[in-house]
């Protein structure tokens, strides 16, 4: 039963919740005010369904609480983060405090509400957010901060800290969407043309990766006994990947559907044999000084490769060659793009890709009907006769309205 006491112009409600484990006994408090203009009958009522409505929060185990954003989000990155989440993972949710501490860290976690929240998104979504171009943050990187504050309001809600989650309350500011920058199928076919004459390990990497739509992370943790040279085929096993941190490590695929089994071309697979022989010679020749990691793609010394050396070769290569450069990533971009629209179908597709959701493979196919669109629309201009084109865009303009 709650129990009311009258202090100045505010009353203080307290519910007893037992005893904790050396016997003494547990109480939890609230503070309520009533609003001004308020009847002294009005004040009795509300205060009695406030009294109610506590008393049942904490027979429910929601306990009022003064912890601070900051010191549950401490809480939440050792006792569940760190046991749960990839290292690299981890470090980008470290990064994502910088911001998400200033604007809320310092709120109590049962005060914070949503226009709190959606203020602080907002926020990011200005000009000048992002100090090094001056412009707004992304959609996804505002994404990425949101997630991590739901994520700690979870913890919360499972240590019956709070009973709601704020976050679901508010919406994700739209911004400017830049779409994923892609090699068609003749700028592929020609940048790989170009790596004819360039090192070997370079070349390779980049025919594979072409083929195979791997992650970077899963290319860089492959190893010489993933690669089964009589029957064409590379498992992917693990991954290699980099944090300030950890330095280069190894780590486990993204997914349990990241680990796969797919069948290369065997024009690629004899460029690996190559590669192979490439580095035995290599590691005879330095001796002592080389250190077996048996990892197809690695530094000089046979140490792993560090992820930024093929981001930072293509980008120097692109440019030689007057070549777009889209990133590394793009290749696996790419990869998926060309599947589909070989026809291969969509469950393939995502098995090759080794994706968790058939949803992130869809996603290709909207690229795809962008193209189809523009592809239609540039026809119309080289073949329809001029009637035809004015019939033509109105129908457009009449479908758009």
């Amino acid at each position: 039963m709650a129990t009311i006491r009258k202090r100045g112009d505010s009353y203080q409600i307290r519910v007893s919740v037992g005893y904790d484990i050396k016997g003494n006994h547990k109480e939890q408090t609230k503070t309520w005010k009533p609003p001004e203009g308020m009847t002294e009958r009005q004040i009795q009522k509300e205060l009695n369904r406030q009294a109610v409505m506590f008393e049942e929060a904490c027979m429910h185990g929601f306990k009022a609480t003064a912890v601070k954003f900051e010191e549950l989000a401490e809480e939440w990155f050792t006792e569940y983060a760190t046991l749960n989440l990839r290292s690299s993972t981890l470090e980008k949710m470290r990064k994502l405090t910088k911001r998400v501490y200033p604007a809320i860290g310092h709120l109590r976690i049962d005060k914070i509400t949503p226009r709190q929240i959606q203020a602080f998104l907002n926020s990011m979504a200005r000009d000048g957010a992002n100090v090094r171009t001056g412009k707004p943050l992304s959609p996804k990187t505002i994404q990425h901060h949101l997630e991590l504050i739901s994520d700690v309001f979870g913890y919360a809600i499972k240590m019956d800290i709070v009973s709601d989650n704020p976050c679901s309350k508010v919406t994700i500011p739209k911004g400017e969407i830049k779409e994923k920058q892609i090699y068609s199928q003749e700028e592929m076919a020609l940048l790989l043309t170009k790596m004819e004459n360039e090192p070997l390990k370079y070349k390779a990497f980049f025919y594979l990766m072409a083929y195979s739509g791997f992650r970077r992370g899963e290319m860089l943790g492959l190893e010489w006994k993933d690669i089964d040279f009589e029957h064409n085929v590379i498992s992917v096993r693990r991954t290699s990947n980099q944090t300030a941190e950890r330095g280069i490590y190894t780590d486990t695929t993204k997914t349990k559907r990241s680990q796969r089994t797919l069948k290369i071309s065997p024009y690629i697979m004899e460029m690996l044999k190559q590669l192979k022989a490439e580095q035995d010679a290599e590691a005879l020749k330095l001796g002592d000084y080389w250190v077996e990691t048996d990892r197809l793609f690695t530094q000089d010394n046979g140490e792993p490769q560090h992820p930024n050396t093929t981001y930072e070769w293509l980008k120097r290569f692109c440019k030689r060659e007057n070549l777009p450069f889209h990133g590394i990533h793009s290749f696996r971009h790419t990869s998926a793009t060309l599947l589909l629209y070989a026809g291969v179908n969509i469950k393939q597709v995502q098995g090759r890709l080794g994706h968790g959701d058939i949803e992130t493979t869809n996603k290709y196919l909207h690229l795809i009907e962008e193209a189809d669109v523009e592809a239609v629309n540039k026809l119309d201009i080289m073949l329809l006769p001029k009637s035809a084109k004015s019939d033509d865009e109105n129908n457009r303009k009449s479908a758009i309205s």
